[in-house]
This record gives C-alpha cells, structure tokens and sequence, in this order.
C-alpha cells in the first residue's frame, strides 16, 4: 500500500513539476490533468471515494475541460523569454518556495500537540449536497455564474478578426 501511495505522490510531483515548466500552455494543462488524476489516486488509498470521484468529475472532467477550450480557442502559442525575463519571474518564485519548504520542514519537524490537531468530520455526500445547497445556494450560483461570465469573455476574446469598438466617441 505504501509502494502504491509514493508511486501517485511521484507522479503527482512530477506532473505538478512538468505543469509549471512546460512552455506551451495546451501541454501544461494536460499535465495537470494527470496531476489531478494521481491525486485522486491518493484520495482513493485514504478511503475518501467521494472526493476522488469530485476530483476526476469536477477538476479533471469539466474544469479542465473548459481550460482546454479556451486555451485552443484563444490559440495561445508558446511564449520565448526575452533577456532578463527568466530572473524577473523565477526569482521570486524561488524565494517563495524556499520560505515555504522551510515552514513545512520546521513544522513537519517540531512534535504536534493535541491542540494543534483538526478532529476529523465525517459525513456522507447527502448531507454534504443538503448542507451546500440549502445554506450557501447563492454563493454556488454566484459561481456558476462567474465561470459563464469567463467564458463568454474568453470567446469574445478569442473571436478571429474581432475588433474592439471605440464608445467613447459613440453618441448615447
């Protein structure tokens, strides 16, 4: 089991790896589905079949879908670095993960307390979707919302020939 767990965390890395250093955007995005696919693999390992099946339907399936859709509608090509981009960029990047890893390092390290540990709540999908749907419907729909308002946008965006009009000289 554990032989099963390091080989979805070393895919999971090494696709979250190859997701940020891909230079072309449509092969980023694949990598990252295959990221969210290792990690539903983990999920499954830790017997959370629900989230694992959220992550493959929601994340893998339709987010990604959508980001595929853009990205090749909008035919966003591969970017080359000017001279002096690469340090601009990756610099901070560096900092930040160093910082980070550092955290993770000291607080892996030090021996947690009782306090400090999150009780673990259970509940099944039912009550899950009763609890969503019923108190926070209007943040859900809000979102749903959002996400059309994107993708409109994007297909405006992405249109061949499209110009942008001028209104501010346009009589009301």
């Amino acid at each position: 089991m554990d032989l099963i767990f390091f080989g979805f965390a070393a895919v999971s890395l090494i696709s979250g790896v190859l997701v940020v250093f891909q230079i072309h955007p449509l092969r980023s995005a694949l990598w990252l589905i295959v990221n969210f696919f290792a990690v539903a693999g983990i999920y499954l390992l830790l017997h959370a079949e629900f989230i694992a099946a959220i992550q493959i339907i929601v994340y893998a399936g339709a987010i990604m879908v959508l980001f595929l859709f853009i990205v090749m509608m909008l035919n966003i090509g591969a970017t080359p670095f000017a001279t002096g981009q690469w340090l601009r960029q990756w610099f901070p990047a560096v900092i930040l993960s160093a910082v980070s890893g550092l955290a993770m390092v000291v607080l892996l390290w030090l021996e947690p307390t009782e306090q400090a540990m999150v009780p673990l709540a259970m509940a099944s999908p039912r009550v899950l979707g009763h609890f969503v749907y019923q108190r926070y419907w209007f943040a859900v729909e809000i979102a749903s919302f959002l996400l059309f308002v994107a993708l409109v946008g994007a297909y405006y965006l992405g249109r061949k020939g499209a110009k942008l009009e001028d209104t501010h000289d346009r009589p009301l």
